[in-house]
């Protein structure tokens, strides 16, 4: 039987689904973000990893833009047991509660985009001040590249640090609770209010 690598939480910790996805990051829909994250590569070669966009996520063609608060290390390619991508289909609990989270908003994935107000990971969950206001600096490049956009969905507190920013490029801005297990174990209240939130900005932007 043939896993559906797109629709199956926590797919890519199978190499097939990692190559699955390598091999799709050129299509037309993704192909101007895989250049971007490549320009992001030359920008800073040694001390961070820039993991991709994943092509099954709508891409360039995105209406709401999830950005989350950094990559962790199952995005990286070089630890051996991520996925080099930005994922809901990432084989951690973060990832896999976004991929329910969808789902149950009811969001389709095709009009969606995610990625991190600190696009990169460098060995940490940690975030420096300088790594935040770098982050932020690079948003108008990112959506710049998402001609379709009209939301962005702020993915917990460190993100929201963004709100300005954003508001500032004329997109509307809708909050939520980060997805991680901290959250669900202090807050369990705002977990569950996570896919409610995502299903309002998703009604909001038509």
């Amino acid at each position: 039987m043939t896993t559906d690598y797109k629709n199956t939480p926590r797919s890519l910790r199978a190499s097939e689904a990692i190559a699955d996805r390598v091999s799709k990051i050129n299509e037309p829909h993704v192909a101007e973000l895989t250049n971007y994250v490549g320009l992001l590569r030359q920008r800073f070669p040694n001390s961070w990893e820039f993991p991709d966009f994943d092509p099954y996520d709508g891409g360039q063609e995105a209406k709401l833009l999830f950005l989350l608060e950094k990559p962790g290390p199952m995005t990286s390619a070089n630890g051996g047991s991520g996925s080099g991508f930005i994922s809901r289909n990432n084989d951690d609990p973060t990832a896999a509660a976004v991929f329910d989270f969808m789902v149950k908003a009811g969001i389709p994935r095709e009009r969606t985009v995610l990625w991190n107000t600190v696009p990169g990971w460098n060995g940490s969950i940690k975030m420096s001040q300088q790594e935040r206001r770098e982050g932020r600096a690079e948003l108008p490049t990112l959506i710049n590249l998402l001609p379709k956009l009209r939301g962005v969905v702020l993915v917990g507190r460190q993100a929201q640090r963004a709100t300005k920013q954003i508001l500032e490029l004329n997109v509307p801005v809708f909050l939520s609770s980060h997805p991680s297990t901290k959250v669900r174990s202090i807050n369990p209240h705002l977990w569950n209010d996570i896919p409610f939130r995502w299903e309002s900005a998703f009604e909001a932007i038509g």
